[in-house]
Protein backbone atom coordinates (compact mmCIF):
# COMPACT_ATOMS: atom_id res chain seq x y z
CA UNK A 1 0.00 0.00 0.00
CA UNK A 2 1.26 3.30 -0.92
CA UNK A 3 2.07 6.09 1.66
CA UNK A 4 0.75 10.06 0.52
CA UNK A 5 4.08 11.73 1.15
CA UNK A 6 3.78 14.97 2.11
CA UNK A 7 5.95 17.94 0.52
CA UNK A 8 9.00 18.83 2.10
CA UNK A 9 8.32 22.36 2.97
CA UNK A 10 4.66 21.19 4.21
CA UNK A 11 6.51 18.85 6.62
CA UNK A 12 9.48 21.01 7.37
CA UNK A 13 6.74 24.29 8.46
CA UNK A 14 7.81 25.76 11.41
CA UNK A 15 11.34 24.60 11.85
CA UNK A 16 14.14 26.89 11.80
CA UNK A 17 16.46 25.80 9.05
CA UNK A 18 13.93 23.51 7.06
CA UNK A 19 16.34 20.73 6.85
CA UNK A 20 19.25 22.26 5.44
CA UNK A 21 21.04 24.02 8.57
CA UNK A 22 21.18 27.42 6.24
CA UNK A 23 18.56 30.02 5.89
CA UNK A 24 18.60 29.76 1.86
CA UNK A 25 17.17 26.43 2.08
CA UNK A 26 13.38 27.59 3.33
CA UNK A 27 11.54 28.52 -0.28
CA UNK A 28 11.93 28.12 -3.54
CA UNK A 29 13.95 30.84 -4.49
CA UNK A 30 16.81 29.52 -4.32
CA UNK A 31 15.96 26.43 -6.00
CA UNK A 32 16.98 27.76 -9.57
CA UNK A 33 14.11 26.08 -11.50
CA UNK A 34 12.75 22.82 -12.38
CA UNK A 35 13.61 20.07 -13.94
CA UNK A 36 15.92 20.70 -17.15
CA UNK A 37 15.48 24.76 -16.58
CA UNK A 38 18.61 26.84 -16.60
CA UNK A 39 20.51 24.01 -18.89
CA UNK A 40 20.37 26.61 -21.61
CA UNK A 41 21.95 24.20 -24.21
CA UNK A 42 25.25 26.03 -24.55
CA UNK A 43 26.11 25.02 -20.97
CA UNK A 44 28.91 22.64 -21.93
CA UNK A 45 29.21 21.39 -18.50
CA UNK A 46 25.85 19.86 -18.58
CA UNK A 47 25.88 18.57 -22.42
CA UNK A 48 27.43 15.55 -21.47
CA UNK A 49 24.55 14.28 -19.15
CA UNK A 50 21.56 15.93 -21.04
CA UNK A 51 23.04 13.71 -24.17
CA UNK A 52 23.46 10.27 -22.06
CA UNK A 53 19.74 11.26 -20.81
CA UNK A 54 17.46 12.29 -23.63
CA UNK A 55 19.87 12.05 -26.67
CA UNK A 56 20.48 14.46 -29.82
CA UNK A 57 16.58 15.14 -29.57
CA UNK A 58 17.21 17.88 -26.94
CA UNK A 59 18.62 20.34 -29.28
CA UNK A 60 18.01 21.99 -31.93
CA UNK A 61 14.31 22.98 -33.51
CA UNK A 62 11.39 20.77 -34.03
CA UNK A 63 8.26 20.17 -35.64
CA UNK A 64 7.16 23.23 -38.08
CA UNK A 65 5.20 26.29 -38.55
CA UNK A 66 2.24 26.26 -40.76
CA UNK A 67 1.60 28.85 -43.05
CA UNK A 68 -1.23 30.96 -43.53
CA UNK A 69 -3.30 30.56 -45.99
CA UNK A 70 -3.56 32.75 -48.49
CA UNK A 71 -6.73 34.18 -48.58
CA UNK A 72 -8.02 36.23 -51.78
CA UNK A 73 -9.41 39.31 -50.69
CA UNK A 74 -12.07 40.37 -52.82
CA UNK A 75 -13.46 44.36 -52.60
CA UNK A 76 -16.75 45.02 -52.34
CA UNK A 77 -18.95 48.13 -52.66
CA UNK A 78 -22.80 47.84 -52.23
CA UNK A 79 -25.29 50.20 -54.42
CA UNK A 80 -25.84 52.68 -51.46
CA UNK A 81 -22.55 53.76 -52.21
CA UNK A 82 -22.61 54.50 -55.58
CA UNK A 83 -23.92 57.49 -54.88
CA UNK A 84 -20.64 59.46 -54.34
CA UNK A 85 -19.46 58.66 -57.31
CA UNK A 86 -20.99 61.80 -59.35
CA UNK A 87 -21.95 60.36 -62.30
CA UNK A 88 -24.16 57.70 -64.02
CA UNK A 89 -21.54 55.88 -65.30
CA UNK A 90 -19.47 53.83 -63.42
CA UNK A 91 -16.24 51.62 -64.04
CA UNK A 92 -15.95 49.95 -60.36
CA UNK A 93 -12.89 47.80 -61.90
CA UNK A 94 -10.63 50.40 -62.68
CA UNK A 95 -11.43 52.19 -59.25
CA UNK A 96 -10.33 48.73 -57.52
CA UNK A 97 -13.91 47.11 -56.74
CA UNK A 98 -14.08 43.13 -57.75
CA UNK A 99 -17.71 43.19 -56.47
CA UNK A 100 -21.18 44.90 -56.23
CA UNK A 101 -23.14 43.87 -53.59
CA UNK A 102 -27.08 44.64 -53.40
CA UNK A 103 -27.56 46.61 -50.05
CA UNK A 104 -29.43 49.62 -50.44
CA UNK A 105 -31.52 51.50 -52.75
CA UNK A 106 -30.93 52.86 -55.85
CA UNK A 107 -32.44 55.75 -57.34
CA UNK A 108 -30.82 56.12 -60.68
CA UNK A 109 -29.66 55.02 -63.63
CA UNK A 110 -26.73 53.75 -63.49
CA UNK A 111 -24.44 51.77 -66.15
CA UNK A 112 -21.73 50.12 -63.97
CA UNK A 113 -18.48 48.00 -65.15
CA UNK A 114 -17.81 45.11 -62.60
CA UNK A 115 -16.23 42.20 -62.92
CA UNK A 116 -19.21 40.26 -60.49
CA UNK A 117 -22.22 41.05 -59.08
CA UNK A 118 -24.85 39.64 -56.96
CA UNK A 119 -28.17 39.06 -57.84
CA UNK A 120 -30.29 41.13 -56.03
CA UNK A 121 -27.96 43.82 -57.26
CA UNK A 122 -28.76 43.18 -60.77
CA UNK A 123 -32.14 43.21 -60.02
CA UNK A 124 -32.06 46.35 -58.30
CA UNK A 125 -29.99 48.38 -61.07
CA UNK A 126 -32.29 47.24 -63.63
CA UNK A 127 -35.56 48.17 -61.69
CA UNK A 128 -34.25 51.24 -61.69
CA UNK A 129 -33.32 51.00 -65.44
CA UNK A 130 -29.75 51.13 -65.45
CA UNK A 131 -27.38 48.33 -66.49
CA UNK A 132 -24.72 46.48 -65.32
CA UNK A 133 -21.83 44.97 -67.92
Amino acid sequence: MTVNKRKRSARFRGSRMHGRGIKKGRGAGNRGGRGLAGTGKRAAQKKPSILTTYGNAYFGKHGFNRPEKSIVKVKTINLDELSRFNTLEIDLTAKGYDKLLGSGIVRKPYRIKVASYSKKAKEKIEKAHGAIE
